[in-house]
């Protein structure tokens, strides 16, 4: 059975309105079985950097333990921000030799702490998942970079470009071939598939509630097509869907159908 962990992280966002990671998290929770839901209780407080160039690194690291503590398998992460996925994959149960991951956003997350502008984790997020950046937050050993797929990213700062190169990359066209992102797994030679959503890899008409939007984003029905048929082939070791943060009740309810949309793909 699927279990929803549901973390209302925001330490890693470099958002003014951070904060409004924890309404999105707990409107999807709202809307996913009861009984099948936990809801960390996680720092609310910044935490400090602790002498490093990640903010706030106090407090990610003590969600990293609380993860760590509930994670179990066949598990769906709500975020929060997208950095809840490193600390996923840190305590994933089998860990990760067999696995590919796949990463859909619109952004990089490819800084690290000498190249970030902001010092927010999640702008390294998927760089730590190759193994780099910040000893303390990266996985150990990383997720090999050919094992990794990029979905949806169009919004790349130039720090990101060249080690960005080293994954392989779909784009919001390539997905119009619903076996695209299927077929870019299975090159991958792994076994099993943690798929990672950054709600922002939507396009803006479809989804408001982002910190950051960047246009031309992939439809909820397109994307979802494509993990549907992920999924068909290869067994999911869990998934991630993070970056929800609605302004209001209101636009959180207007959100909310193409965000269980993605639910529903998959779990």
């Amino acid at each position: 059975m699927v279990r929803f962990l549901v973390v209302p992280q925001w330490q890693g966002s470099p958002a003014p309105r951070a904060m409004l990671l924890i309404d999105g998290a707990s409107a999807i929770a709202g809307d996913l079985p009861r009984a099948a839901t936990t809801v960390l209780d996680v720092p609310v407080e910044a935490g400090e950097s602790l002498g490093t160039g990640v903010r706030r690194l106090s407090a990610l690291l003590r969600t990293r333990e609380l993860l760590r503590e509930h994670l179990v398998p066949d598990t769906v992460v709500i975020g929060g921000d997208c950095s809840v996925t490193v600390a996923a994959l840190a305590a994933l149960p089998g860990g990760t030799d067999d696995l590919a991951v796949v990463w859909c956003d619109a952004h990089g997350d490819m800084h690290t702490p000498e190249t970030s502008p902001s010092g927010a984790f999640s702008g390294m997020a998927l760089r730590a998942v190759l193994g780099e950046g910040e000893p303390q937050l990266t996985l150990s050993p990383g997720i090999r970079p050919d094992r990794v797929v990029a979905v949806g990213m169009r919004d790349l700062e130039d720090a990101e470009v060249e080690p960005l190169a080293s994954v392989t990359q779909l784009s919001v066209n390539d997905l119009a071939q619903p076996d695209a992102l299927a077929e870019a797994v299975r090159a991958t030679g792994a076994s099993r598939v943690w798929v990672h959503i950054d709600v922002d890899v939507l396009d803006p008409s479809d989804l408001a509630g982002v910190s950051s939007a960047a246009p031309f984003g992939v439809s909820p029905a397109v994307l979802s097509a494509a993990i549907r048929r992920l999924r068909e082939q290869f067994p999911l070791a869990g998934a991630t869907i993070s970056g929800f943060a609605p302004r209001s009740p209101a636009d959180a309810v207007d959100d909310l159908g193409a965000l269980l949309r993605l639910v529903g793909a998959v779990a």
